[in-house]
């Protein structure tokens, strides 16, 4: 079975994430900030966002209404214009054609998760989908990795796991499972991938039909 982490592996939605983000700061009188100052924290939740956003950590004093504040802003706009990153459907289907189990294991939670898939057609195809609240910790813990594997009735040692963040590499190791780096995610200057003790690197969705093959 094939496992993909969502913002940034799967689905490209940094528009959705930032448009709400610069909703925020507008509302608190600030400025737009673009898209790619953005796109790089898109795959670290809200704490990346609100970090980018407003030098917010969990630790200020006012962190966890601004966080809120974000979610029910988000909460509004999420399938505003989600798209799936290039060569996510075909690769999908390759794998829907030779019978290989996918499915979607996130720290999003599911509030967000499901309509976002249902929005793009994914949520039933999947052989199971997990998010951040669906286990007693999300990654880079490995408990939603688990879970996704008993869901699917697949065995972790036969998994893969892709993902464009550190916690996702450390999450799936952490499960037993062969880790993949997504370099077309939303990596940013700090992140050093090649660091992260993943198994595979790959620049496009398409490369992982190499691992199906081999």
């Amino acid at each position: 079975m094939i496992l993909f982490d969502l913002d940034g592996t799967l689905v490209d939605t940094a528009h959705d994430l930032a448009y709400a983000l610069n909703l925020q700061r507008e509302r608190h009188g600030m400025a737009v900030l673009p898209l790619d100052v953005i796109r790089p924290y898109a795959s670290h939740g809200s704490r990346g966002l609100l970090s980018v956003g407003f030098d917010l950590s969990p630790e200020d004093e006012n962190y966890e209404a601004m966080r809120e504040e974000y979610l029910a802003l988000y909460d509004q706009v999420l399938t505003r214009k989600p798209i799936l990153f290039e060569g996510v459907a075909e690769l999908l289907a390759k794998l829907d054609e030779k019978i290989v189990p996918w499915g979607v294991v996130t720290n999003k939670p599911r509030r967000f998760t499901q309509p976002l898939l249902e929005n793009i057609g994914l949520l039933e195809r999947a052989a199971c989908v997990v998010s951040g609240d669906d286990a007693p910790r999300p990654k880079p813990y490995p408990d939603t990795l688990f879970l996704a594997c008993e869901q699917a009735g697949v065995d972790p040692q036969r998994c893969w796991y892709v993902g464009d963040a550190e916690r996702d590499i450390q999450a799936g190791k952490a499960a037993g499972m062969q880790t993949v780096v997504a370099m077309y995610g939303y990596l940013g200057v700090e992140d050093r991938p090649q660091e992260w003790g993943a198994d595979v690197f790959v620049n496009t969705p398409l490369e992982l039909l190499e691992l199906i093959n081999g």
